[in-house]
């Protein structure tokens, strides 16, 4: 072995040997059971001051309905849950909503299960307005938060989608993927995913029906076995609305009229994408093979795409279509106004680094925004939250993320 061999060769031990014992040091155990905490009741009959009053339409007719301040939003991943989460963090900043957020670390200790005592600062009874970070859902413990009004949301993309990002993003931090060799490691997993996957590997989760796993149910059952029929029920009564990736704006329109919200409250810039050279692309052999390996996260993605659906019937599709090009328009409009050049650029084109987002381990695919220079005063404060990332806007709310930006420094250690 050459010395340049062997220098990588240690590296890549010394990496591992870090990435693990980070994790578990951030990463508590898996629990079986919902742990419980004494302490007063929970918040559910608490009131809330924010509540204002303002017109907007229901399904069927103009009436007047009150905005909706308590929200739960389950944030799964890779389906564009970070361009939901940017519209949730300035809603809640611009009508001074309280936030449960996470400590030192930009999730709730994800992997383990969601407990109220990973909230920054929390304390027995403690109410909050707005939940929205990565967790792996515990219905007792969320709902322990937050009033009893509380709406329920979340977002599912094609598992087949959902599959190849996340084995690209999350492949250097999942050993299981580094003892597959070739060029093409993603088709060489699905062509023989037994014989590549095991449910006690390190970070395994994040090969197979990660969405399942983020609704915090076992994510290596099969789809014809009866507890995922009943898991589906019971995401369907929790959840008020599951939003699809596929169907962004669709999904918008109807979580603004589920909330009585704005058009303005809706408005965004697509967050996290990636560079289209980063994307593998699925020949229809290899997305049929994709989608059943996540053969749950599949049979979960068309159930709540055809109750989507059913709510997009119930709203009007001509209504939802001139609904969905008025956001289209205010949406280009901003874009005109904020964005230097009109589009997302390269990590390192962007001027100001603290407006760089998150990397995954050894490359830099995630795109970002320049803004422009000469904004106008009236769109300045707007367009500066509508393009911070992610790590950026919690810093700004006064998350300190310690566990993140040392990881982030171990990562930059490792890619040099």
């Amino acid at each position: 072995m050459t010395r340049s061999g062997a220098h990588k060769l240690m590296l890549g031990f010394l990496f591992t040997c870090i990435t693990m014992m980070f994790y578990c040091f951030s990463a508590p155990s898996f629990r079986t059971n919902t742990p419980r905490f004494p302490g007063p009741a929970p918040c559910a009959n608490k009131s809330l001051k924010w509540q204002m009053k303002k017109d907007s339409f229901s399904t069927t007719k103009e009436e007047h309905c009150v905005p909706k301040v308590n929200l739960m939003f389950l944030k799964t991943h890779k389906s564009a849950s970070s361009t939901i989460l940017n519209i949730l963090l300035r809603y809640g900043e611009k009508n001074g909503l309280k936030f449960a957020l996470p400590s030192g670390r930009n999730d709730f200790s994800y992997p383990s299960t969601f407990t109220r005592m990973q909230v920054k600062d929390y304390r027995p009874g403690e109410c909050f307005n707005i939940i929205c970070n990565h967790m792996r859902f515990n219905a007792p413990e969320v709902e322990a938060l937050l009033p009893d009004d509380a709406f329920f949301f979340t977002i599912l993309r094609d598992p087949a989608l959902v599959f190849e990002s996340s084995f690209h993003y999350y492949k250097r931090v999942v050993p299981l993927t580094w003892r597959i060799h070739g060029e093409n490691k993603l088709r060489d997993f699905l062509n023989k995913p037994q014989i590549h996957f095991d449910s006690e590997g390190f970070n395994s989760f994040y090969l197979k029906n990660l969405n399942f796993f983020d609704l915090g149910f076992d994510n290596t059952l099969e789809p014809k076995d009866p507890i995922v029929d009943s898991a589906i029920h019971d995401i369907g009564e929790r959840f008020q609305l599951v939003l699809i990736a596929e169907h962004f704006e669709e999904s918008l329109i109807l979580l603004k009229d589920a909330l009585c919200w704005q058009m303005d409250d809706l408005l965004f810039f697509n967050m996290n994408t990636r560079r289209p050279t980063s994307v593998s692309q699925l020949t229809p052999e290899l997305r049929a093979k994709a989608r059943e390996w996540n053969g749950v996260d599949w049979k979960l993605y068309r159930y709540f795409n055809a109750t989507l659906w059913a709510k997009v019937d119930a709203y009007g599709r001509k209504r939802m279509e001139k609904e969905v090009k008025e956001l289209r328009q205010r949406n280009s409009e901003m874009a005109a106004i904020c964005i230097s050049g009109g589009m997302a650029v390269e990590a390192q084109d962007i001027r100001d680094q603290s407006m760089r987002p998150w990397q995954p381990v050894g490359e830099s695919s995630i795109l970002g925004y320049n803004m422009r220079s000469n904004i106008a005063q009236q769109y300045r404060e707007l367009c500066r939250k509508m393009l911070t990332p992610e790590i950026q806007y919690l810093t700004d709310l006064g998350v300190n993320l310690w566990i993140t930006r040392l990881w982030g420094w171990i990562k930059t250690i490792f890619s040099l």
